[in-house]
């Protein structure tokens, strides 16, 4: 049970989920300082738990499962958010989230499965989120020509991380479940 306890990076993983609400009604009600506000407290909250937990040996199994939730939380309702408001081109939350439902469904299948799994981010996962987080906040400062000039750039890397990222993942996972099919 020692894995499941609160230590201080789970607790950032925690707020950074309750968080995401918050960002979400200031968002739909146009407070775009306040969302931009809350969606740095979540980002800095997600690079502090991970570096919290290597640097403090604090790495749990609620850990591994609660950070890629709270980042699915922050990024899907972020670009939901910012598509729905025509901040962003509407393709983009359409591949964002597409890649996460797929991820999700994955998960699932492997769940019904009984198909064991360890739920670790990928390298090229961690490019992509760290891409889809400076997209959301880049689009939210809405600051001056050059994040302008940059932001189109932008859009399609993330795109084409977020697409290279879901094909990663079902290739191991299909894999992973290739395996396990042959171990029954």
């Amino acid at each position: 049970m020692a894995n499941l306890k609160l230590n201080l990076p789970n607790a950032l993983t925690l707020l950074r989920i309750f968080l995401t609400p918050l960002f979400v009604i200031f968002m739909l009600e146009h407070q775009k300082g306040l969302s931009l506000l809350i969606f740095v407290l979540a980002a800095v909250s997600d690079a502090l738990d991970g570096l919290l937990a290597r640097l403090l040996n604090q790495r749990t199994v609620l850990g591994s499962y609660l950070d890629p939730i709270a980042d699915k939380l922050l990024l899907m309702s972020s670009f939901v958010c910012l598509g729905v408001l025509e901040m962003l081109p509407v393709w983009l939350p359409v591949v964002v989230i597409s890649r996460d439902i797929l991820i999700i469904l994955g998960l699932l299948l492997f769940t019904f499965e009984s198909v064991s799994f360890e739920i670790r981010p990928s390298g090229i996962s961690k490019i992509t989120t760290f891409l889809q987080l400076m997209t959301v906040l880049l689009v939210l400062l809405e600051g001056g020509i050059f994040i302008q000039r940059v932001l189109p750039a932008l859009y399609w890397t993330t795109a084409l991380f977020t697409l290279a990222s879901g094909v990663h993942y079902s290739y191991r996972g299909l894999k992973i479940y290739q395996q396990a099919s042959e171990n029954r």
